[in-house]
């Protein structure tokens, strides 16, 4: 029996997005990441970014983007979480990850990651996944590592001044690589 079955919890669903899902996919996004909400959860940014995480118009972008999935995941009809997986030949790239808060810790964002996984290997037959996580997110990226992620080492800046991805509260933040071979 699984581990849902065994706390009477209804399973996971997964389905791409569609242009009518932007608006609650957008709001699942902010709450997990930004602001008093996403403190709820583990994963929260709020203490190294303010402002938004996405916004209507980026979400839009992937949803219609014919390389990526934005996947939504829903228990009893409701979303609760969320994923983007975008084709990059032999890779696959893994972003706008978001679990409500309230349900962060429970095993969704483990399921979420292997469905992730399972979808890109099915769609894509790629060879890796790839992931940017911002460096200072050691909690984050040890649960990934868990996962079988391992860090390259390669940085990339933080876009400071582009609001659009937040207002960074300190000025060291990097994204960090981390990649996992499938199959």
């Amino acid at each position: 029996m699984s581990d849902t079955a065994q706390r009477g919890e209804l399973p996971l669903t997964f389905r791409r997005a569609a242009e009518a899902d932007i608006p609650a996919l957008t709001a699942l996004v902010e709450s997990a990441y930004r602001g008093e909400t996403s403190r709820a959860g583990w994963t929260t940014e709020a203490d190294l970014l303010e402002g938004q995480r996405t916004d209507p118009e980026g979400v839009a972008a992937v949803v219609r983007d014919p390389k990526s999935i934005l996947l939504v995941v829903e228990r009893d009809g409701a979303l609760v979480a969320c994923c983007q997986l975008e084709h990059r030949g032999a890779e696959a790239y893994f972003g706008m990850f978001a679990v409500s808060p309230l349900l962060q810790g429970g095993g969704v964002g483990r399921a979420v990651l292997a469905e992730a996984e399972r979808t890109v290997g099915a769609e894509w037959g790629v060879e890796r996944m790839r992931m940017q996580v911002i460096r200072q997110r050691e909690e984050l990226i040890a649960w990934y590592e868990r996962r079988g992620y391992r860090r390259t080492g390669e940085l990339s800046p933080f876009p400071y001044g582009d609001e659009r991805f937040g207002l960074p509260q300190r000025p060291d933040l990097a994204f960090e690589l981390l990649v996992k071979p499938l199959g």
